[in-house]
């Protein structure tokens, strides 16, 4: 039997399901880390004694930093995901793109956005 060079139209809405549900989560969480950087209200540094000021001003700051480069990772996971459902649209989802050959299913489900196979992201794809 020859070898598959891609997923059938059944497979790829299967893997269409789980990127939507994939992206929706993303985007819930990208705009709780957009709103976590912007906040500016409660439990801001205005209703503490001047002692502790600085030092939360200090944590307030970290929290932001960390914060923004979480929703930085969590944009292009977005995006990765997006790029992912034009594949199944064009209809070369889940194929790697330096080995040619076809990403096995388990790795598509653990990491839907995968563009390459696990023997070609070791290097070791000829």
């Amino acid at each position: 039997m020859a070898e598959k060079t891609r997923y059938s139209d059944e497979e790829l809405e299967e893997f269409k399901k789980i990127i939507l549900e994939k992206l929706d989560q993303a985007m819930k969480d990208y705009e709780l880390l957009k709103s976590a950087i912007t906040q500016s209200g409660s439990n801001d540094t205005q209703d503490t004694s001047p002692t502790f000021k600085v030092l939360e001003e200090g944590a307030a700051t970290l929290s932001k930093e960390e914060a923004g480069r979480l929703a930085q990772r969590q944009l292009k996971f977005i995006q990765h995901l997006q790029a992912a459902l034009v594949r199944i649209e064009n209809k070369t989802y889940g194929i790697c793109r330096e080995t040619g050959k076809l990403i096995p299913k388990e790795r598509l489900m653990a990491v839907p956005h995968a563009t390459l196979s696990i023997e070609a992201k070791q290097g070791g794809a000829k």
